[in-house]
């Protein structure tokens, strides 16, 4: 009896120590990002949604795919439309990256200037700010998507835009990315800082490939490790040989023609910098979203629904996904000449990616929608990842009708690449930083 009594008190005592123990595991996963996702699953797997239902299920639908079942006249959705709903997936962000996340989490802060412009100081790698809390909570959260982990390289020569105007016309652009980080980097294999940066974060490389009177022209865009410091934008134009540097201050401008601006493409839907921004946080928003599909399947286009190409269920069923929303605005000394009001962003609570945006223009009216769905990819040492660089991406023009879609894949399945594969994709070594990721290499486009 007596030894069965020293048996009890040393698995109750064991008990004291592992509950705050269990506790503070549980709170580090959901600040971490790592929350059970089968508690997203509020609408049942296999739910159908239709131009007849949808409103039952508005509350999962921003603003922008609700005006989808609300618009007329010959944007009207078919009869035949549907979204189907499927299982919640989880996609665990890579070890290195939350390692990093612990270890130089602490050090990070933020600046604010005389002219109000922010600024993020002692980030290494990582999450900057795993827990945002108040002050200042809605921009640690866009610090964090801004931050988001993703592949260290991922390249594509089957990316294609389809773009429709408001007569229904449909025309295609076939293009090449190569989207290189080079500072900050929390992938197997890499440093943290590429000893090639020279000063740079990120270097986004793009190309037109078809159709062919614009085939090479090329835009560059380099952002850099100060976040206070502009981008530089530069435009290899092959009819002069040459490239041009473009203003920083165009970030309203069509990024290579499409619905698209320069503020929208990045790992998703934010692509404005840190410095000229601020956001509130408005809670988190479970939304409906698509993160896998078949190259073969969202690479053609007749598995879109007309007018507004959306994907059909052969492409892809959707998901609930539980998103932080923020409303992002342009601090007031850099809102003159602007084209937006703000934008409301939804922030992917297990990836940190950004997966949709709706935008509103300088009187506060919806202006534009863009829908940027990750399409998860196995990277090489990583796994399979939601941020792989394969995507479904739409942007709707409301107020002027029309629209283009952009897919990582042709219609025989070639699709992206990330990490070591693009060090031999296709035959091409797309790790090349002075080639694919600095402006010398826009003069070895024509040779």
């Amino acid at each position: 009896m007596k030894g069965r009594f020293h048996k009890l008190s040393a698995v109750l005592i064991a008990l004291a120590f592992a509950i705050p123990t269990l506790a503070l595991a549980a709170q580090a996963g959901e600040l971490f990002g790592r929350e059970d996702v089968r508690t997203w699953q509020k609408i049942p797997i296999g739910t159908v949604i239709t131009p007849q239902n949808w409103q039952q299920y508005k509350e999962f639908m921003p603003e922008g795919m609700q005006r989808m079942f609300t618009i007329g006249g010959s944007w009207a959705l078919p009869a035949d439309f549907q979204i189907v709903v499927g299982p919640t997936h989880d996609y665990p962000l890579p070890k290195e990256f939350w390692d990093n996340t612990e270890k130089y989490s602490g050090n990070v802060r933020i600046e604010t200037m005389p002219d109000g412009r922010h600024t993020v100081t002692g980030y290494t790698a990582g999450m900057p700010f795993p827990d945002p809390k108040p002050p200042m909570q809605g921009y640690k959260f866009l610090a964090d998507t801004w931050y988001e982990w993703f592949p260290w390289i991922y390249c594509n020569n089957h990316s294609f835009a389809y773009l429709r105007d408001r007569f229904g016309n449909v025309t295609s652009l076939g293009t090449q990315f190569v989207y290189r980080q080079l500072s900050y980097i929390s992938s197997v294999g890499q440093p943290i800082d590429d000893p090639h940066a020279g000063g740079v974060y990120y270097a986004e490389y793009t190309e037109v490939l078809l159709p062919e009177q614009s085939r090479y022209t090329t835009q560059l865009t380099l952002y850099y490790r100060d976040p206070l410091r502009s981008e530089d934008l530069f435009l290899f134009i092959p009819a002069l040989r040459r490239s041009l540097r473009l203003s920083s201050a165009a970030r309203c401008s069509p990024f290579v023609g499409t619905d698209f601006t320069q503020d929208d493409i990045k790992g998703g839907s934010f692509n404005g910098g840190l410095s000229r921004f601020d956001a509130t946080y408005m809670g988190p928003k479970y939304i409906l979203l698509l993160t896998t599909s078949d190259p073969a399947e969202f690479g053609n286009v007749s598995n879109y629904f007309t007018p507004l190409l959306f994907p059909k269920p052969v492409v892809a069923k959707w998901e609930v996904r539980k998103t932080h929303l923020l409303d992002v605005r342009r601090i007031p000394s850099q809102q003159e000449g602007y084209c937006l009001q703000k934008r409301m962003l939804y922030i992917d609570a297990q990836s940190f990616v950004s997966p949709w945006a709706d935008k509103y223009d300088t009187a506060g009216r919806l202006w534009t929608t863009e829908s940027f769905q990750q399409v998860a990819n196995f990277i090489p040492r990583e796994g399979k990842q939601l941020y792989g660089g394969d995507y479904i991406v739409s942007g709707i023009d409301w107020q002027n009708f029309h629209m283009t879609l952009f897919v990582s894949a042709d219609p025989s399945g070639r699709h992206a690449a990330a990490g070591d594969a693009c060090r031999d994709y296709e035959g091409v070594n797309y790790d090349n930083i002075e080639r694919y990721s600095s402006v010398a290499g826009l003069s070895e486009i024509l040779r």
